[in-house]
């Protein structure tokens, strides 16, 4: 093989520098502010103790979450009848520029001391940010509400070796 066949492939090295700039240009200039204004109006409509953040991770991934950081006012009542009942905090849905460009969306859930969770996040998909819209985005604060009321209150009848006896 000579040298020169080498064009080609530096070529599509070039492009593919390229393609992880424009992905990373899109996110800073519409795709961030996007999501961050829609989590935002989410937060304000609906006041259930979450509050939107924007986090700088390693080197120069960026994220944007929701995150549940306190219980809901209007049903602070109902905690009273149980004085020991604590509310965990932590439960979040992110997106996440990784270095490729893509944003990753998961859901991360509250961290407990001493109990033994299975999965401590749900990945819910790797997205072009060209690709994400606010029905997207509202679609997936739909599914990590999902994922939070399972995470509050989980169906045991799907574990294994769980047999449900009518009485």
């Amino acid at each position: 093989m000579k040298i020169e066949h080498l064009e080609e492939r530096v070529n599509d090295y070039k492009e593919s520098i390229k393609t992880v700039v424009d992905k990373k240009t899109q996110w800073e200039s519409s795709t961030k502010k996007l999501i961050i204004r829609t989590l935002k109006k989410a937060a304000k409509h609906f006041n259930i103790g979450w509050k939107v953040q924007e986090l700088n991770w390693i080197y120069n991934n960026e994220a944007v979450n929701i995150i549940f950081d306190s219980f809901p006012s209007d049903l602070i009542d109902c905690t009273n009848k149980i004085p020991t009942y604590q509310f965990i905090q932590g439960g979040a849905l992110v997106f996440s520029q990784s270095y490729s460009g893509d944003v990753y969306v998961l859901v991360l859930f509250p961290f407990v001391d001493q109990l033994q969770i299975e999965n401590t996040s749900i990945d819910l998909g790797v997205y072009n940010p060209t690709e994400i819209t606010e029905k997207l985005i509202v679609e997936k604060v739909d599914e990590f509400l999902k994922e939070m009321i399972k995470w509050e209150v989980p169906s045991y009848r799907s574990k294994l070796g769980f047999q449900h006896k009518e009485i």
